[in-house]
């Protein structure tokens, strides 16, 4: 592989990478993934695909196919883990101003699958991780991306979606996310049989702890738990069993029901991680892109999950990125010399990717900061906060998910 040259490489078989990489090949552009891992990584689960995010889905022709595998849920309802009484209930009956609105619980591995059947064979490159990043000498316009296996890869497009810990994000000036002080563990439970949920999506607040319960399809229900982790529960974090422990004892009162679904859970299917996200005015310093070089998804907008937008905004990025990068590239060379040409190209690159991080700094920004409110005020301990909580702020707190999914990314296809 020494010396393997791509048009556009991508660094990240993740949500953004692979949605990134399937929009341009719908508009006719190939692309390089490059994968760290052996295989495809399903790690999270599944996460709530909110109305945004299958707007998103539609534009690549991956959303049908998805929503006949994963059932829609038409309603919220809060409660609180001290009383185990309801606080609030929401159903997605209004219609917002980009349109109904329109949850489901996907499963990560089902929508990476699908994307992965979707790509030209070849696309994805696994066992292959980005160790650093060089600029052509001799004022070249490609990027060397150089692995962890020796090899080196030139890129004329070089596009990060390599989540959290981005080599990409921090070649581009970004600093490290930022701890929250708090963690979650998830976890998704296979019923073999019908579950008998209603099509809602479940959640509990109270004592310093967030949880809920989303149905994925008749069998299957996903749920997480997310808690303030002490020195103590250093054990607990790498350790299922201590986790699944852990989750029930500070469910409060919650329906025996909804109990069950954390105890028949299968220890491999219960994982842990500490929240992170990137301090929002970081999107307005640093830089989304630079020349040929932008990053997407999580290693963009790293967020805390609370709003349930951090898989939703990556669709939306990918969905934008590739527009704007295929606008680029649509046109043609003046028909001056070879360098000549590549400089006119690259500087036609550099307009589209700066064109998408102006697109995506300011909703960043909004997803990245409600999140960080809206999960404060959840899981707070403290009497006061609880009591705004349960008695006045419910209904604007699940209103606030709501409004996050009301955005439109527009249309894939060129103008």
């Amino acid at each position: 592989m020494e010396g393997v040259e791509a048009e556009i490489v991508i660094v990240g078989a993740g949500i953004a990478g692979l949605t990134t990489s399937l929009g341009l090949h719908r508009l006719g552009i190939r692309s390089l993934v490059l994968e760290s891992s052996e295989s495809l990584r399903v790690t999270g689960f599944a996460f709530a695909t909110w109305s945004n995010a299958w707007r998103a889905l539609d534009e690549i022709g991956v959303g049908d196919s998805l929503r006949q595998q994963h059932h829609q849920l038409y309603g919220i309802v809060a409660a609180s883990t001290i009383s185990g009484l309801p606080t609030s209930e929401i159903s997605f009956t209004t219609k917002a101003s980009c349109g109904h609105q329109e949850l489901r619980c996907l499963r990560r591995k089902v929508l990476l699958e699908t994307l992965q059947k979707e790509l030209p064979s070849g696309t994805i490159r696994f066992s292959s991780k980005v160790v650093s990043i060089q600029e052509e000498e001799s004022g070249g316009c490609f990027k060397l991306v150089h692995l962890a296996n020796g090899s080196v890869v030139k890129a004329k497009v070089l596009i990060g979606c390599d989540g959290v810990n981005s080599v990409v994000s921090k070649w581009l000036g970004f600093k490290k996310p930022t701890f929250v002080g708090r963690s979650t563990i998830r976890g998704f439970a296979d019923f073999k049989g019908s579950h008998g949920f209603e099509p809602k999506f479940l959640q509990f607040f109270g004592k310093g702890v967030r949880s809920g319960f989303l149905p994925s399809n008749e069998d299957t229900v996903y749920w997480f738990l997310t808690f303030n982790p002490s020195t103590k529960d250093k054990e607990v974090e790498e350790n299922p069993a201590k986790m699944k422990e852990f989750v029930l004892s500070n469910l409060g009162k919650v329906p025996d029901k909804v109990k069950a679904v954390v105890e028949i859970t299968e220890l491999d299917n219960i994982a842990c991680s500490p929240l992170s996200f990137r301090r929002p005015w970081e999107l307005f310093w640093a830089n989304t892109s630079k020349g040929n070089v932008c990053v997407a998804g999580d290693a963009l907008h790293p967020m805390t999950p609370d709003i349930g937008q951090g898989g939703c905004a990556a669709l939306e990025d990918s969905v934008i990125l590739a527009r704007c990068l295929a606008e680029a590239l649509r046109e043609k060379p003046s028909g001056g010399t070879e360098e000549g040409d590549g400089k006119e190209e690259y500087k036609r690159i550099e307009k589209g990717l700066k064109l998408f991080a102006r697109e995506r700094k300011w909703r960043g920004f909004v997803l990245i900061s409600a999140a960080y409110m809206v999960g404060s005020v959840q899981q707070s301990s403290g009497v006061v906060v609880n009591f705004l909580r349960d008695k006045v702020l419910a209904t604007f707190l699940v209103g606030m998910l709501l409004k996050m999914a009301d955005f439109d990314c527009g249309k894939l296809s060129l103008s």
